[in-house]
Parts: structure tokens; sequence; C-alpha cells
């Protein structure tokens, strides 16, 4: 599964307070640590958020479909975690997460 900035994914299992079947929005993509390929970060709607190798993508998301479509999420860019939280608490990700 490859993955970018603006997919939405699915919860196979339970993750960081999440459902199975809650969605998410990839938010930043980075080189996989152990060099297989492409990892993502992904924030939920519960505004929780982790990191996902290759590995882990396959085992905890599924991709949907659709992709967001809007210029400021595809263009966003990753500076921290507390930048992340921010964004999500002044209501940056509702069009996709609510």
């Amino acid at each position: 599964m490859k993955l970018n900035i603006g997919d939405v994914v699915r919860l196979k299992v339970p993750v960081l307070g999440n459902k199975i079947n809650d969605i998410g929005v990839v938010f930043n993509t980075y080189a996989d640590f152990s060099g297989n390929g492409i990892a993502a970060q992904v924030i939920f709607s519960n505004g929780e958020y982790d990191g996902f190798s290759v590995n882990d993508q396959i085992r905890f998301l599924n991709k949907e479909s659709i992709t967001v479509k809007t210029e400021k999420i595809i263009n966003y860019k990753f500076s921290n975690a507390m930048q992340v939280s921010r964004d999500y608490n002044n209501g940056f990700w509702d069009e996709i997460l609510k």
C-alpha cells in the first residue's frame, strides 16, 4: 500500500482510543526506517496521531478510495507534533475527520 498526504484510511484494529473502522488522514510521509518504502503519519478523528511503517500500514490500516482534495491538506507541511495537535484543536482537519 502506498500512502500519500491527503489519503484517507480506516483502522483494521482499535488504536489510540479509536475503534475499528474509524477514519484518519495522512498528514506526513517519510522514508521507512527499515528501508522498505514510505512510512506515513496519520491523524484520527479523536485527534490522536501516530506513524505507521510499511508493515504497520498493512497490519493496521485500510486505504479508502477517497483522497482529500483540498489544497490546504494536500500541501500540509509537518513541522512538529505540537503543531499537529494545535491544528486539530483549531479545526484544520474538521472537513475530513468530523
